[in-house]
C-alpha cells in the first residue's frame, strides 16, 4: 500500500460511533440533506428502513426520497406508506431515452432532490441502523473540504463475520490495486452506503448498472483528490445474498467500468470493443445449457450538463 494511502487511513477513518446524532445537528447549520433510496423489488425491508430514517434522523434529513427501479412488487406502496417520497425511476427526465440498474437510479435522484448533501443506502437491508445515515453524512457536516464519504462494515454470510463480499475480493480490489493504488485504502470500495456533496456528484458521469460505485470512485478521485474521501466503518451489514449466476453478471459490469475509466485515462488502447454478452451455464435435464446474458453498461453525463 502507497505511504499515502497510510496516511489517509490515519486521518480520514472514523467510526459510525463518533458521529451521534446531537453533533450531527449542532454541525448541520444551514446545510440540507437528501437521503435516496434505490429501490427494485424490495417491499420486505424498504418500509423499516424509511421508518427508522424518519423516527430517529428527523432533525437532520430534509428529505427522504426512494426512487422505484421498474419494481414488479408494491415496493412503492410500502415506501410511500412508511413515509418517503417515491419517484419512479422511468418518470424523472422523461426525454431521455430510458437506460438500466442501479446507477440510473442514484443518477436520476440528483434531478429530485434538493439537498446540498446527498447520502445513498441500499434499499434491501436488513436489521437497519440510523448509525449507517450518520457515519457517513458525519465527515461531510464536520469537515468542508471532505467531499466523499464511504461506509466500510463486516458482511456476514453462512455464519462467517466476513463471508459476503465476494465480488469486491475477487474482481474490485485485483482491479483497483493494480490501476489505481491511491484507492486500495477502502475497505468496501463497492459499498451501498455513502455520501457526497452535490457540487461534485453533479459534476461526474454515472455509470448504470453494478458498475456506479466503482466509476464513481475513480472520477471522485480525479476530482477532489484522495484528501477530499473518508471512510467511516459502519459495523455489520446484512442483506439477501445472490446467486452465484448473479454475482458473474454484476462482476462482468465492474471489469468494464475499469475498461470504461482505463480506456478514457489514455491508459489501454483498445483493439476492439470488449465483449456486452456473458456465457454462463447451468444443468438442465439434457446436460449444460448456456445462458447468455447481456452485461453492458451505460453511461449518464455529468447532472451539470442536462438541462431541466
Amino acid at each position: 500500500m502507497l505511504p499515502e494511502v497510510h496516511g489517509w487511513l490515519r486521518r480520514r477513518t472514523s467510526s459510525a460511533g463518533d458521529w451521534p446524532v446531537r453533533d450531527l445537528v449542532a454541525a448541520k447549520g444551514e446545510t440540507t440533506v437528501s437521503v435516496v433510496l434505490p429501490a427494485r423489488d424490495e417491499r420486505e425491508t424498504v418500509g423499516e428502513i424509511v421508518g427508522v430514517i424518519r423516527r430517529e434522523l428527523a432533525p437532520l434529513v430534509d428529505e427522504l426520497v426512494v426512487i422505484d427501479s421498474r419494481s414488479t412488487d408494491d415496493t412503492a406502496r410500502v415506501a410511500a406508506r412508511a413515509g418517503a417520497r417515491v419517484h419512479a425511476q422511468d418518470e424523472i427526465l422523461p426525454q431521455l431515452k430510458p437506460m438500466d440498474g442501479k446507477g440510473e437510479a442514484l443518477w436520476k435522484s440528483l434531478a429530485v432532490t434538493s439537498g446540498d448533501v446527498l447520502v445513498f443506502a441500499d434499499a434491501d437491508i436488513r436489521n437497519f441502523r440510523a448509525s449507517f445515515i450518520l457515519g457517513v453524512l458525519g465527515p461531510l457536516l464536520a469537515d468542508p473540504s471532505v467531499m466523499y464519504t464511504k461506509g466500510c462494515y463486516d458482511r456476514p454470510l453462512h455464519g462467517t463475520p466476513n463471508g459476503g463480499g465476494r465480488v469486491t475480493e475477487l474482481v474490485a480490489r485485483p482491479l483497483i490495486n493494480l490501476h489505481w493504488p491511491e484507492l486500495a485504502g477502502f475497505v468496501q470500495p463497492l459499498a451501498g452506503e455513502y455520501a457526497g456533496r452535490r457540487s461534485a456528484l453533479e459534476r461526474v458521469p454515472f455509470l448504470t448498472g453494478y458498475a456506479v460505485e466503482l466509476g464513481l470512485l475513480i472520477d471522485l478521485l480525479e476530482l477532489a483528490g484522495l484528501d477530499g474521501f473518508a471512510q467511516v466503518d459502519l459495523g455489520s451489514r446484512e442483506h439477501a445474498p445472490q446467486c452465484t449466476e448473479a454475482l458473474g453478471r454484476m462482476s462482468s459490469q465492474i471489469m468494464l467500468a475499469a475498461w470504461s475509466r482505463l480506456e478514457r485515462q489514455g491508459r489501454i488502447t483498445a483493439a476492439a470493443a470488449p465483449s456486452l454478452r456473458l456465457s454462463q451455464f447451468r444443468r438442465g435435464p439434457e446436460g449444460h445449457e448456456v445462458l447468455v446474458r447481456d452485461i453492458g453498461i451505460g453511461e449518464r453525463p455529468p447532472m451539470i450538463t442536462v438541462s431541466a
